[in-house]
C-alpha cells in the first residue's frame, strides 16, 4: 500500500468513526422520535459522505452498503415517516453492520457481503416507499404524521 493510500485510509477510519458515533445518537433520537426530520437529515447525509469518502479510498463494498442505507433514508423523507417499527430495527441494523464492515478494513478478506440480510432489506421497498430519489443534503421531509 502506498504511503499516500495509506494515509487517506487512515483518514477514512478516523472520520467514519466520528460519523458512526453521530449516526448512532440519531438513531436513538429517532428511536424516541426526538427531532425526527433533523435526525433522517442527520443519517442521510452522513451515509452519503461515508459512501463517498468509501469509494474515493477503494472501499466499494462500503461505499454501496453506505449507498443503499443513504436511500433507505431519502425513501424515509420522501414518506415523512417510518413505515413501521421493524424499520427502525433495520436502521439499527444496518448501522451495526456498517461499523463492521469499516472495522474490517485492514482485514484483507474480512468484509461482509453485499448479499446480506440487511443490505437486501435496506434495498428492498416497501409498498409505502417511493422510489428513492437523491436530494441534496439541504432537503428536508415533512414531519412525522402522528397517530
Amino acid at each position: 500500500m502506498s504511503l499516500d493510500r495509506a494515509k487517506y485510509e487512515r483518514l477514512f477510519l478516523e472520520e467514519t468513526s466520528e460519523y458512526l458515533a453521530e449516526m448512532s445518537q440519531s438513531l436513538l433520537s429517532l428511536e424516541k422520535d426526538d427531532a425526527f426530520v433533523e435526525s433522517v437529515d442527520t443519517i442521510f447525509r452522513l451515509a452519503h459522505s461515508i459512501k463517498s469518502m468509501a469509494a474515493s479510498v477503494g472501499q466499494d463494498d462500503i461505499a454501496i452498503f453506505a449507498h443503499g442505507l443513504e436511500d433507505r433514508m431519502q425513501a424515509i423523507r420522501t414518506r415523512g415517516s417510518l413505515s413501521d417499527s421493524g424499520e427502525l430495527s433495520l436502521l439499527f441494523r444496518a448501522l451495526s453492520q456498517l461499523e463492521e464492515m469499516i472495522r474490517s478494513v485492514h482485514t484483507v478478506g474480512a468484509t461482509v457481503s453485499l448479499g446480506s440480510d440487511v443490505f437486501m432489506a435496506l434495498k428492498s421497498a416497501g409498498p409505502d416507499d417511493s422510489e428513492p430519489a437523491h436530494a441534496g443534503a439541504g432537503a428536508h421531509a415533512p414531519k412525522k404524521a402522528r397517530s
